[in-house]
């Protein structure tokens, strides 16, 4: 029987970049946009706060654009200072590269696993869907979505009764699935 694993992000995550006022490296993103019109051109921004002296910096979304080349509903979303685009930006690779930050998933993300009726299974086949890019170990959520130590997980990966075609002692943020012969 497959049973279905979500990672659900619970809130966003912190962005790890320095601070020019304190030197602190990490931000919050609370989904509030600033969008700035030059006669034809356009820039936006997403804000972020200190979260040590609650400095305000700001990451580029778009530079320099024509209004005309901006999507009209993209707009209005920043506008709307919409979280769930917010979200989708901090995710966005070309997003995070030009800005120069990564993102620390740590405390906001849970493992959803339809609850504890598939632990006293001898095989239990489990597919792990990511709602969002959060890269996490695999091994971590098999120790806690099984109630397992980490120790354990480790040892069953090397008997070979923890198999998946993905690789298991790296990070991942892609879906994935395993099979564990207890």
């Amino acid at each position: 029987m497959l049973k279905t694993w979500v990672v659900m992000p619970t809130c966003l995550p912190t962005v790890r970049r320095r601070c020019h006022a304190c030197g602190s490296e990490r931000f919050r993103a609370n989904g509030k946009f600033r969008v700035n019109a030059h006669h034809k051109l356009l820039d936006a921004w997403l804000l972020v706060l200190c979260t040590a002296c609650g400095d305000t910096a700001k990451l580029t979304v778009l530079e320099r654009m024509n209004v005309r080349s901006v999507r009209p509903e993209l707009l209005d979303r920043m506008h709307d200072n919409d979280p769930v685009l917010a979200a989708e930006l901090l995710q966005d690779p070309v997003v995070r590269h030009r800005n120069r930050i990564a993102l620390d998933w740590a405390g906001a993300w849970r493992l959803d696993t339809d609850g504890p009726d598939h632990l006293d299974r001898e095989v239990l086949e489990v597919s792990v869907h990511f709602a969002a890019r959060v890269p996490l170990r695999p091994v971590r959520l098999i120790t806690e979505g099984c109630g397992l130590s980490r120790a354990e997980v480790e040892r069953l990966l090397t008997e070979g009764k923890l198999v998946s075609a993905a690789r298991l002692s790296g990070t991942l943020s892609g879906d994935f699935t395993f099979l564990l012969k207890r």
